[in-house]
């Protein structure tokens, strides 16, 4: 194609010259000159480089071409610039939403949902047995009661302590008394409950207080409970109150608790015992541990320990609280 370009350019020029010459009636020298020039000038036109940047070497086709080829690269580098400039410009007013650092990423949220699930927290359990609400009591016969026999249990437990140092000399009530303690000490957690329980249960023949003591209601320490080997209901569970005390047992642990019995329409003694995140109750009329909240016919009264006698109130007990101490608590 250059080549033809050339060619033409050369024609028409040299066609010129003719044309003047014959016209003109000039000399050859005229036609020389004007052939001279369009030797000059048709390279230029063709789009030759003949100067001093031209390669004598290279043929000037071989120039014509490839200055050809490389104008029309630069034709084509300047048009893709000039496209991606105004494409940047057409999408600079759009900017890139900025993430939150705060916020989870999807990743961050996926991961997240693979990791196991933190445990839930179980509540603290409830500071009384049948998680009822009970207030301290300033006087009544059931304070009065248990004043009492805290005041024996205290006796009872100097000589236990010295049978343990002198056991040929201690009395056969506290040696019966301690081998029930010394079965428990070598256990833990509900076994230890358990086995004192049991053994109380089965070292003790119920009988009323009339027909023990010829009174309507006496409350005794587990020496005298031992010494005679019978009792009523309050009688196993303070024995299991003072058992369960020497075998390890925190006190804050252990509460003795005064329910009125509906199915027997009595008032009853039993123990409860903080284990395992709940309240296990010691009843005399069974081995089996049982739940405070099992209990379903039982309607808390008292409940007494190391720190006092306190009152389950009245909302605690839906209206069904005795206003005054029990007179028997015998079965």
């Amino acid at each position: 194609m250059l080549c033809r370009v050339a060619a033409w350019s050369f024609a028409a020029c040299f066609g010129a010259a003719s044309l003047v010459a014959a016209t003109l009636g000039a000399a050859t020298p005229i036609v020389a000159y004007i052939v001279a020039v369009c030797l000059v000038i048709w390279p230029a036109h063709a789009g030759l480089e003949l100067g001093p940047f031209a390669n004598s070497d290279t043929p000037k086709a071989a120039i014509a071409i490839t200055t050809r080829l490389d104008r029309e690269q630069t034709k084509t580098e300047d048009e893709v610039k000039s496209q991606t400039d105004d494409s940047t410009t057409a999408s600079s007013p759009i900017v890139a939403p900025t993430q939150n650092p705060a916020a989870p990423s999807d990743t961050s949220a996926r991961l997240a949902s693979l990791e196991p699930a933190e445990p839930a927290v179980a509540p603290p359990p409830a500071a009384e047995p049948f998680g009822l609400a009970a207030v301290p009591v300033a006087f009544g016969n059931v304070l009065t009661k248990w004043s009492g026999v805290e005041a024996d249990i205290r006796a009872d437990n100097d000589i236990l302590a010295r049978c343990r140092g002198e056991i040929e000399t201690c009395p056969a009530p506290a040696r019966d008394f301690l081998a029930i303690i010394d079965q428990g000490r070598k256990l833990t957690g509900r076994a230890r409950i358990g086995v004192i329980n049991r053994a109380v249960n089965m070292a003790i023949e119920p009988m009323s207080d009339m027909a023990q003591w010829g009174v309507p209601d006496r409350w005794s320490a587990p020496l005298e409970t031992f010494t005679t080997h019978r009792g009523d209901c309050e009688d196993y569970a303070i024995a299991k109150y003072v058992a369960l005390t020497q075998a390890g047992i925190p006190a804050a642990d252990i509460k003795l608790v005064i329910i009125r019995n509906t199915e027997a329409d009595e008032d009853h003694a039993v123990v409860a015992v903080h284990a395992d995140g709940g309240w296990i109750m010691l009843d005399n009329r069974w081995l089996t541990l049982v739940e405070d909240n099992d209990m379903a016919k039982a309607i808390p009264l008292f409940v007494l320990d190391a720190g006092g006698v306190r009152q389950f109130t009245p909302a605690a007990i839906a209206g069904a609280r005795r206003q005054s101490a029990p007179a028997s608590l015998g079965l």
